[in-house]
């Protein structure tokens, strides 16, 4: 193929992310890029391993002189999220990124990058590519379908894996490692809707410019949700007139902040529609100034049309399902104000569907304290019951904690500190990362998360700091050779 990325080091570790980026893998889709690992490993006489959700562990023998070092395990996750504005025309069960290279920094058209985590996908492929470097036993383990819980991960059979020392590949920022995250568990709320002939005029409200953002890493930064933007606004119509509620929905993953959502509302005539509009309006001005900080770019326009026909909500549905949106847990819920305000609870609201005869959200709650978390999904039932919601916990992953002393990030501190002359910052994180899995099934488990810097990931503005990626492939030698030792 003809590479876009030119002029960074080493070579191959861009014309693998290129490669990658060719192969369509959203969560659930990920059979192909896994059979090119395989493919990959077989073509360099490496050991591998692939079960039947496509997870994939290849295995290389230690280098010359290190056979008697303690193997390491370094870890990613194949899948992404897959996201683009509404404007662009891409397919992510068949269409592979259309990569930009801009000042330095790589992004995709208009879609999210997939540097979460297709960077640790090329990282490890590079390593296990180069016969030069010197290194422990390594096993590179790539799981699937982390985006939507960790399910590839946790479906594991880890007793494949020898390693008690893990490097995982899923950290954002670097010149930062991560020691400890949060748990979390999708929540999915259902409800039976019936539907009434309606004839007037219908107010269409569409909310954009959002910049949404992830739902662990992001949701302290007080970004707007465009699905709670919106059941704010019906709500207000339902207060001072008698709108027919239609339809409201926004979001294509319950671990990413909204960032479009559209609503369809019903009045009568076209005199209730035009009071409608100016009441929104007001409302949306309100709306505005109040992101004006945290969210400059939010837009909410608004469209009436008249003479037509439609099924909407019946008034109780519609009343019980915009309520149960106004009240559901969003944003920050907890902080630890003993760790600098770190976030200990949070809830996301990412996906709102209407169908024909049923509605659904999905929530993304996270905690770091177990205890917290039972009580996080038990406000949610009780909403859920309140309102008469079914609701469904799945793809739950345990919290990884805090270990005292650990080797491998002794090891990261001395060579950030000899390569770059900084110390490396440690710090926990509110996101879920794979380590409490593998934590919890293999004891004894020293593990790090680290990686190159990334930004706005699981939205079109995903993109990744290209010189940030060749630092880190530095460090990560670097230490694998020590760790060899």
């Amino acid at each position: 193929m003809e590479y876009k990325i030119t002029g960074y080091q080493p070579e191959k570790l861009f014309h693998y992310f290129e490669e990658i980026s060719a192969i369509p893998r959203g969560s659930g889709n990920e059979k192909g890029i896994s059979d090119y690992l395989v493919a990959f490993a077989k073509d360099h006489s490496l050991d591998v391993y692939q079960d039947e959700v496509y997870n994939v562990i290849i295995k290389k023998p230690a280098s010359a002189g290190a056979e008697a070092a303690a193997p390491v395990m370094m870890q990613g996750h194949i899948d992404m999220v897959c996201d683009k504005l509404a404007s662009v025309e891409h397919d992510f069960e068949k269409d592979g990124l259309d990569l930009i290279v801009k000042d330095g920094v790589l992004t995709a058209n208009g879609t999210t990058l997939g540097a979460d985590n297709g960077i640790a996908v090329a990282l490890m492929m590079t390593v296990l590519d180069d016969d030069s470097l010197v290194h422990p036993a390594l096993e590179c383990v790539f799981t699937t379908d982390e985006e939507t819980g960790l399910v590839g991960a946790e479906t594991l059979d880890k007793s494949k894996i020898d390693a008690r020392i893990m490097i995982n590949l899923d950290s954002e920022e670097e010149g930062v490692a991560t020691v400890s995250c949060a748990g979390g568990v999708v929540a999915t709320l259902t409800r039976p809707i019936t539907r009434e002939h309606v004839q007037g005029s219908t107010v269409t409200l569409e909310v954009s410019g959002l910049m949404g953002g992830h739902s662990g890493s992001d949701i302290h930064l007080e970004r707007g949700n465009g699905d709670l933007i919106l059941a704010r606004i019906v709500e207000k119509l339902m207060r001072t007139g008698e709108p027919h509620l239609v339809s409201l929905s926004g979001g294509t993953k319950d671990n990413a902040i909204n960032r479009e959502a559209t609503a369809v509302v019903a009045y009568a005539d076209a005199e209730s529609a035009q009071q409608a509009v100016e009441v929104a309006n007001a409302l949306i001005a309100d709306i505005k100034a109040e992101l004006e900080v945290f969210d400059p770019g939010f837009t909410c326009t608004v469209t009436v049309a008249d003479g037509v026909e439609v099924d909407a909500m019946s008034d109780a549905d519609a009343r019980a399902f915009i309520g149960a949106l106004r009240i559901a847990p969003n944003g920050v819920m907890r902080r630890n104000v003993a760790a600098d305000g770190a976030v200990e609870v949070s809830s996301n609201i990412g996906v709102v569907i209407t169908e024909d005869a049923q509605v659904t959200f999905l929530l993304s709650p996270r905690s770091s304290i177990a205890s917290l978390q039972e009580d996080v999904k038990d406000r949610i039932q009780t909403l859920a019951d309140a309102f008469g919601f079914d609701a469904r916990f799945e793809n739950e992953y345990p919290g990884w904690s805090y270990t005292p002393h650990s080797h491998v990030r002794d090891v990261f501190q001395e060579a950030y500190r000899e390569l770059f002359g900084t110390e490396l910052k440690i710090e926990s994180i509110h996101a879920g990362l794979e380590c409490g899995l593998f934590a919890e099934a293999l004891p004894g488990l020293d593990a790090i998360a680290v990686g190159p810097t990334l930004s706005d990931v699981h939205t079109p503005d995903e993109s990744m700091e290209l010189a940030s990626s060749e630092r880190f492939y530095e460090l990560l030698v670097d230490v694998l050779a020590r760790l060899a030792k």
